[in-house]
């Protein structure tokens, strides 16, 4: 049964746990519950940057680019240094036994980055990507998911993304992105916490640029009468997030590309490559990973 549902579930071919917790501060933050000492936190995070001594420049040398796949070092019109490309691939290696097949899945405001993000991550992973909003498509025989508001209206929209994120759920080795409004519906969450959650947090401004850059006309939210387009869809995800943002908090783990861009010395989110922002994805799954078994080891 998994076999049949999961055949309509991939878009790039390539078990669940209890609530993870976060730490409040920095650009992964988690549970407050937590009491595990932050020396782990500083130990991942200091991976960022790239070992810069001869061997290890020798070592980064002797790797092929084939072994990347071309999304991983040129994304979004920026590239990725392969050294970039490489702390990924060792991080992600490193972690996937402890993931024990669980799903990851990436929530956040529209235009976060999520499919990017989570398509590179699956890559590196070898695990299978799918889209949630796809999901509802497909099983709407290809209605787009404009066309599904306008039809029957966000309510049945937000059902036939419960009954998409449940048949995720049976699923082992996805990478996952979710509609943005998927987080307000509790039921939801129930199905995302049978793997772990990571929230893409990006600066409402560089959402609303990102967007009326491109157009609003496949957002069916973002529908507005004609005007300063950036000024109209600033103001409606403001607005949006300030409705969402508790919701977004129940994920395992938040990635703050603001945060990212601050280490990495960018006054600008959009100079930061995806696949940077996969290299910290990955340190909060580390950490995650290493919580969930703190935990259990503890009981």
């Amino acid at each position: 049964m998994e076999t049949k549902i999961a055949q309509s579930l991939i878009l790039s071919p390539g078990t669940g746990s209890e609530k993870i917790v976060r730490v409040p501060s920095g650009s992964v933050r988690f549970s407050r519950r937590s009491r595990e000492p932050d020396r782990f936190h500083q130990l991942v995070s200091a991976q960022w940057q790239p070992k810069t001594s001869p061997s290890n420049r020798l070592k980064a040398m002797s790797c092929s680019y084939k072994n990347f796949p071309a999304s991983i070092l040129e994304t979004g019109g920026l590239q990725a240094s392969f050294d970039d490309a490489l702390i990924l691939k060792n991080k992600l290696q490193e972690i996937e036994p402890y993931l024990n097949g669980r799903c990851i899945y990436l929530v956040g405001m529209m235009g976060s980055g999520k499919t990017t993000v989570g398509k590179i991550l699956s890559q590196v992973l070898g695990y299978s990507f799918s889209d949630s909003d796809t999901v509802v498509e497909q099983d709407l025989g290809g209605t787009s998911v404009k066309d599904v508001f306008n039809l029957y209206g966000e309510g049945f929209f937000r059902e036939k993304e419960t009954e998409a994120l449940r048949k995720l759920s049976l699923m082992h080795r996805f990478v996952v992105s979710t509609g943005g409004g998927a987080v307000i519906r509790p039921i939801n969450w129930k199905y995302m916490q049978k793997g772990i959650s990571v929230w893409l947090d990006v600066p409402v401004d560089a959402l609303a640029h990102r967007i009326s850059a491109i157009g609003t006309g496949s957002r069916p939210l973002l529908n507005h009468d004609s005007g300063d387009a950036y000024k109209k869809t600033y103001m409606r995800l403001s607005n949006l997030l300030e409705e969402r943002f508790e919701a977004y908090a129940n994920a395992n783990a938040r990635v703050s590309v603001e945060d990212i861009a601050a280490k990495l010395g960018h006054r600008d989110v959009s100079n930061l490559t995806p696949t940077a922002i996969a290299i910290e994805v990955s340190l909060s799954l580390s950490y995650t990973t290493y919580i969930c078994s703190w935990k259990i080891a503890g009981e």
